[in-house]
């Protein structure tokens, strides 16, 4: 005979699994500042963990006090806004236990989507103005179309506008992922490239970054921290939860390898970086459809975003766009590519969710995929249109980009007055 659990007992399990994924995804900051510092130049590291520390400090702060009331608010509008009053509504009394694990939760999420810009702008942007964007991220942009797509998830008046077609994004390739690589693109075009980056000829300068070890390192932090990501997005302690996780890792390593395939056959070398946003392409394509698809689904799927950061990291060079480490080829064509495979993928069998989503492979014909194609697009507009507004009057107040003089100098001596490495050139010199 199966004992079943206390209702009691179900909700504390719940509590603590959602709170352990939470930390887990609270430890991708660490991993996102590590491959941040890695891939570019050591005169910019301490900037770059500055940068990593504030953008989550101020961003948990906005996302409190406004961000989530405009994401999780009963809806407005046909579900285009969520609004509830400052804070969360349902904490008003103190007593919503399980409203605080969810608002802690959703907190690392809307972190994570602030946080992939930084590497975009790496190296040249002034360290106020990153301030400012972070805060506008967390406060307005991510929360308005997070509550399109996520809204319901604090109940029913909550759905937003996209969720009522049948919009489908699980753990957040577009919610997350490609609105940060949306933000990041209009990042990197404001800013314009780094002192160096192109020759008079048009082709690109490499400017490699300083530690790789330290951005290997930080992938596998990113790489650990999406099991928190993606199986803790159920919020219940399940046995789905296995299942999302063998998927996650299944398509990462697929993204690793088709990536490290891809570039050697393009550099005539096993190139590392390649090899590693080949990982973070592999784990943000899954995000989304890592409910619905088949463990050989979610290789396809790896597999596919492997080639597609390769290809995009050196479409974005032959038009001039710098992104010091890959941040818009991992999480904006990869975060598009997630979304649109839930409409290609979504087998019948998977669980808890029968034959409601099934993808085009799957005979489901093509309603579940334009209503992704139209979620991706609209977030595109709405992620590309207020990034570039917010960028381009930053540049337009002239406080966007640092000068010349401070971006070949260093933002570490000239920004903070820190040198992230000076004890290791001390000793170095006795």
């Amino acid at each position: 005979m199966e004992t079943i659990a206390a209702p009691e007992v179900q909700t504390n399990l719940n509590v603590v699994w959602t709170l352990v994924a939470a930390i887990l995804v609270f430890m991708m900051q660490a991993g996102f500042a590590l491959v941040e510092t890695g891939f570019t130049r050591a005169k910019n590291a301490a900037n770059i963990m500055m940068k990593n520390l504030m953008d989550f400090a101020a961003g948990s702060l906005a996302f409190y006090i406004l961000g989530a009331a405009l994401m999780f608010g009963a809806s407005k509008l046909g579900g285009w806004l969520g609004w509830g009053g400052l804070g969360m509504p349902s904490l008003a009394t103190g007593e919503g236990v399980w409203d605080w694990t969810f608002l802690f939760f959703q907190t690392m999420f809307a972190a994570t989507a602030a946080t992939i810009v930084s590497g975009a702008v790496a190296e040249r942007i002034e360290f106020k103005s990153y301030l400012i964007y972070s805060v506008l991220i967390s406060t307005l942009v991510y929360p308005v179309s997070g509550h399109w797509m996520w809204g319901s998830l604090a109940g029913a008046e909550s759905q937003g506008w996209l969720e009522q077609l049948g919009f489908h994004d699980f753990a957040g390739s577009t919610v997350v992922h490609s609105v940060g690589g949306w933000i990041a693109l209009a990042g990197a075009i404001a800013l314009g490239p780094r002192i160096g980056k192109y020759r008079h000829d048009g082709k690109a300068n490499p400017i490699p970054g300083h530690s790789l070890v330290l951005g290997t390192l930080g992938v596998f932090l990113l790489w650990i921290g999406w099991f928190g990501f993606n199986p803790g997005s159920y919020t219940a302690g399940i046995a789905s939860i296995g299942r999302v996780a063998m998927a996650t890792n299944l398509a990462a390593c697929a993204g690793t390898v088709s990536a490290l395939v891809t570039a050697w056959a393009v550099m005539g070398k096993p190139d590392l970086t390649m090899a590693l946003n080949g990982s973070l392409a592999g784990l943000v394509a899954i995000t989304a459809p890592c409910d619905l698809v088949t463990a050989n689904a979610s290789i396809i799927i790896g597999l596919v975003a492997g080639v597609l950061v390769v290809l995009s990291v050196f479409a974005l060079d032959k038009i001039h766009i710098d992104d010091p480490v890959g941040a818009v080829s991992v999480h904006c064509v990869n975060g598009v590519w997630g979304t649109l495979a839930v409409g290609l993928f979504a087998a019948p069998t998977a669980a808890n969710y029968g034959n409601a989503m099934v993808g085009l492979f799957y005979g489901g014909g093509l309603k579940l995929l334009g209503v992704q194609l139209l979620g991706a697009s609209s977030t595109a507009i709405w992620a590309f249109g207020t990034g570039t507004a917010i960028f381009f009057s930053l540049k337009k107040l002239g406080i966007l980009r640092v000068s010349a003089t401070t971006e070949l100098k260093g933002l570490d001596i000239t920004e903070h007055g820190q040198d992230a490495y000076a004890s290791f050139q001390f000793f170095s010199n006795i």
